[in-house]
């Protein structure tokens, strides 16, 4: 037994360990989960859907419609027999039916082009859609690569305070070997002071900047949310070599900011023609058929069949005053039921039929400024679509120098860095055998741990520019890689 609760209690914290372990994600995990996930994403997702919903909506257009009512109602003392159209007291239960078909025939084409712009609109939301993917991708890899930074930097801050603490060991030593003053070893302290401080802001910005991606993956778990420590050092600059209008011409080509555009236009164009089509006379037929039923009784004259007809005087000849007699029928009025329901709805149906012309005159000017207002949206739309294309050329541009300048500025830290570091060994050396004091040598690694932090900084710059110039040139986002 106690054999099986030591079993139980190593197998349960194996599987607590295991469930604690931090999932670790890649950039291209990164990315796909928030193209996934991304509230967003999801808007411009809704987006198409609706756009969808407006296309089924315009193809119903070309449907005949067809509506069907019926009514029952109970009218109690003096009303019109619906059936008899007759008035009389009594309370009798009514039934009616209707269906009614109409098509229009002809509007204009209004129903054509209103196809055409919901097929329109559903490509705009698509490429909205391509462009909210193509932003999401930048945020992640800004955020990936803000990681990698200060991972990097706690990463060079850890390793140099160790050298600092080995540091001061060995000015303890020489201090209490009488080789150095006191001095310092109080110097080389303040050093690891400020280190230790350093290395607590740069964990913080490393938590931080984990917290950032996770939020923006709509991860809720953040202590157990980490991604991939790799170093990058190779950076693949093939897409900075590139001309620069190669890179503006696969961006005109690939990039929804003009697809956007154009399809703006092209909805505006649509929609004048819609707007102008409302000019055009409209056709439409029509179809109903209804019937009706009625429980109420009604009077009729029946024949006697004892006395079936009597003599009554019907005028007088008015030369000689002699009466006009005939023989009448002799009726009885009594009271007859209703006829049964379906005889009723086959007896008292009817169907009408026919055309409807609606031919616009005057509305208040209403239709023209319509008219006027989607020519203005046009010209908008035109306008905007250069401003579009202006935009791009110009960002591609911003992007390209930023490149290059982000590629000069990483050259620059890492000559600064070999140069640093030179002269840090330099000072340790001299430092080592008394030829400085402290004070020079902690200035001397200063320098070396920001160089170093300026070198991370530079390169993880780098990358990111490069992926930006990457998007442009038409990379799909799933596909960047580190």
């Amino acid at each position: 037994m106690k054999n099986l609760f030591l079993c139980i209690a190593v197998f349960g914290c194996f599987a607590f360990a295991k469930a604690q372990t931090p999932q670790v994600w890649t950039l291209q995990e990164c990315i796909q989960y928030a193209l996934e996930n991304n509230i967003s994403v999801k808007l411009s997702e809704l987006d198409i859907d609706a756009a969808e919903v407006e296309k089924l909506s315009a193809v119903g257009n070309f449907i005949p419609s067809l509506n069907a009512n019926s009514s029952i109602s109970e009218n109690t003392g003096l009303s019109f027999n619906p059936v008899t159209n007759n008035a009389q007291t009594t309370t009798f239960l009514s039934v009616s039916g209707r269906i009614n078909v109409g098509y229009t025939l002809f509007d204009g084409l209004r129903n054509v082009k209103q196809l055409q712009r919901a097929k329109m609109s559903q490509l705009a939301s698509r490429y909205r859609l391509d462009k909210m993917k193509d932003d999401i991708s930048l945020f992640v890899a800004n955020n990936y690569l803000e990681i990698l930074n200060n991972k990097a930097n706690l990463k060079s801050l850890t390793a140099q305070n160790l050298v600092t603490k080995e540091q001061i060991d060995r000015t303890q030593q020489l201090v209490d070997g009488g080789q150095l003053p006191r001095g310092d070893l109080l110097e080389i302290q303040a050093t690891n002071a400020s280190e230790q401080q350093q290395i607590i802001l740069a964990q913080n910005a490393v938590t931080i900047s984990k917290i950032s991606l996770a939020q923006l993956l709509l991860i809720k778990d953040y202590e157990n949310f980490d991604i991939v420590d790799s170093e990058f050092e190779v950076i693949d600059e093939e897409i900075a070599e590139k001309p620069v209008n190669d890179i503006i011409g696969a961006a005109e080509a690939t990039r929804s900011e003009v697809r956007i555009a154009e399809q703006d236009v092209e909805l505006a164009k649509k929609d004048l023609q819609i707007a102008k089509a409302a000019n055009y006379p409209t056709i439409s037929a029509f179809f109903s058929y209804d019937t009706r039923y009625t429980d109420a009784t009604s009077f009729s004259q029946i024949v006697d069949p004892d006395d079936p007809v009597r003599i009554e005087q019907i005028g007088v000849v008015q030369e000689t005053g002699q009466a006009v007699i005939s023989e009448i029928p002799n009726t009885t009025a009594v009271i007859t039921g209703a006829d049964p329901f379906f005889d009723q709805l086959y007896q008292n149906d009817g169907i009408s039929y026919g055309l409807q012309l609606n031919i616009p005159i005057l509305n208040g000017f209403s239709t023209r400024s319509n008219i006027e207002r989607n020519k203005i949206n046009v010209d908008r739309a035109e306008f905007q679509l250069e401003q579009a294309r202006l935009d791009l050329e110009s960002n591609v541009y911003q992007a390209y120098v930023d490149v290059q300048g982000s590629k000069r500025a990483f050259e620059a830290a890492q000559t600064s860095l070999e140069s640093q570091e030179l002269a840090y060994e330099y000072a340790r050396e001299r430092y080592d055998v008394g030829l400085i004091n402290a004070f020079d040598f902690s200035q001397s690694k200063l320098r070396y741990d920001n160089s170093v932090i300026s070198l991370n900084q530079a390169k993880y710059d780098y990358i990111f520019r490069l992926k930006v110039l990457e998007l442009y040139f038409g990379i799909d986002p799933s596909e960047l890689k580190l």
